[in-house]
């Protein structure tokens, strides 16, 4: 793969902001890590439903990530490349200075649920972003402050996605790549471009928005203060970044038609590459721009994966890893309990943030085994509600990797794969996350090497297979598991 300044040592570094922190992962020119350093960032939540930071939090992160690494690797010193990564969807605004008028509105608030439905009511929406407009995203936010704000709404000059607005730290440039735009609302999916209709819905106009480059491409120079202070001789290129799950798929190599992964962390997510638009808004499904040109993912999230067995744990009184080795090596066939997996509500397919889950099927003859297979179980089905809304689009996955917390798991990992009857591949090493994601755009927004040449597939170290004697057996579950939703949402309402 090229490197860039002839024959020196160059390294990369790779920013994953995070909602609790900032990661930072620095590479060398073969993209092999270095080291990594992390740093806090806190929550507010002012009011039910409500959840901010404050940008400044973020740039104290980041310093703070940077003098570490500065301290302890010398290879710092050659750097030659940054890219943010970020969670998607929040809403940093700045006045005509550049000052931040207030806490930023971040992805998991929900106050502008109204406005969402109201933005979502009008079919342009859909047709033109690709996606339902959920409440956590960008537009029905403004909406919202337009309502509520109207005098900071008056003073917005720009809006900045929180990945954008560390760029506008790094470089002094407003600039945002398609992958995190694409999860505004704004974002006409096809085009890859802002569209003034969706924007002049929202009462917004294109000049407040940042120029768009491709998460691959350059989108500014380190500022030579801030390389001053950090000890960088030369010019330092900033790539356009991309939304967390962008940069994720970055750092597995998913960049195809067909290439894939799970990811069993607190949420559940499942993820597509796609070499065409194929929006199913309908579905729940989010349809966004990837980081790189031509290119685009489709993305089902489930609320509560990993984090149902941490309730468990919490309620149990017992660690998850306790409670998934009381059930053993060998996959079990489905029992007479089952789980709706919405604590928290649920993104795909249902789009319902007011349904709330449980069990069914308890009897005096219930077992804490019998729970923890059927939490497992019920976080299975729903990921498989996210397969089947991918699969009904057209698309097939040739190889899809399961990454994330939850995969430490064997139990959980056949159970998964016999759900969704697809082989799972265990990627080898552990860095393949959104900080390496983010180092790979930033090396081919400064090298000039191709996304094929640096973003590469891991190296698979297991394939977990179907249990073939079960997968008839996990369907007809699947079917029953099914009929738990509207149960459950009748409950809610």
């Amino acid at each position: 793969m090229g490197a860039g300044r002839g024959d020196k040592f160059m390294s990369y570094l790779g920013i994953d902001l995070g909602t609790s922190g900032i990661r930072a992962l620095l590479v060398d020119d073969k993209c092999r890590p270095i080291g990594a350093a992390e740093a806090p960032c806190t929550v507010s939540h002012p009011h039910t439903g409500w959840s901010e930071q404050d940008p400044q939090d973020w740039i104290r992160a980041l310093e703070a990530v940077v003098a570490q690494l500065r301290a302890e690797h010398p290879d710092f010193a050659d750097l030659s490349g940054i890219a943010v990564a970020g969670h998607m969807h929040g809403a940093t605004l700045l006045d005509a200075d550049g000052t931040v008028l207030r806490p930023c509105i971040l992805w998991n608030d929900t106050r502008s649920h109204a406005q969402a439905a109201d933005l979502d009511a009008d079919p342009a929406f859909r047709a033109i972003s690709g996606n339902i407009v959920f409440p956590g995203f960008t537009a029905p936010k403004l909406a919202w402050l337009k309502m509520h704000e109207p005098a900071v709404f008056a003073k917005v000059a720009k809006v900045l996605l929180p990945a954008a607005y560390l760029t506008h730290y790094l470089t002094g440039a407003h600039v945002a790549d398609m992958s995190d735009s694409a999860g505004t609302a704004w974002l006409d999916l096809g085009a890859r471009d802002w569209s003034v209709p969706l924007l002049e819905r929202s009462h917004m106009r294109r000049d407040q928005m940042p120029d768009l480059v491709e998460g691959s491409a350059p989108a500014g120079v380190l500022r030579s203060d801030l390389a001053a202070r950090w000890g960088l001789a030369a010019p330092v290129c900033v790539a356009g970044g991309a939304g967390d799950n962008a940069a994720a798929a970055c750092g597995m190599g998913v960049l195809h038609e067909g290439q894939g992964f799970v990811s069993l962390g607190t949420s559940g997510v499942l993820l597509m590459a796609r070499d065409s638009v194929q929006p199913a808004p309908e579905t729940a499904l989010h349809t966004f721009c990837h980081a790189v040109p031509e290119r685009w993912y489709q993305m089902s999230v489930l609320l509560s994966a990993a984090d149902s067995m941490t309730w468990l744990g919490r309620v149990t009184g017992r660690k998850p890893a306790e409670l998934t080795a009381d059930l053993g090596e060998d996959l079990r066939a489905p029992g007479t309990v089952g789980f709706a997996p919405y604590l928290s509500g649920e993104r795909t397919p249902h789009n319902d943030a007011q349904v709330r889950g449980g069990f069914s099927g308890l009897s005096t003859s219930t077992t804490q085994q019998d729970l923890t297979h059927a939490v497992l179980a019920g976080v299975c089905f729903g990921l498989r509600d996210g397969f089947e809304a991918i699969t009904g689009t057209g698309a097939a996955f040739k190889t899809l990797y399961a990454v994330g917390g939850g995969t430490a798991s064997r139990y959980w990992l056949k159970m998964l794969a016999t759900v969704l009857n697809t082989p799972l591949h265990i990627p080898e090493g552990r860095e393949f996350g959104a900080a390496l994601g983010a180092a790979r755009l930033a090396m081919v927004a400064q090298s000039g090497a191709t996304v094929e040449e640096v973003m590469t597939p891991p190296a698979t170290a297991e394939v977990i297979m179907p249990d073939i004697g079960l997968v008839a057996a996990y369907d007809a579950a699947y079917a029953e598991f099914r009929r738990l939703y509207p149960a459950f949402k009748s409950l809610s309402s």
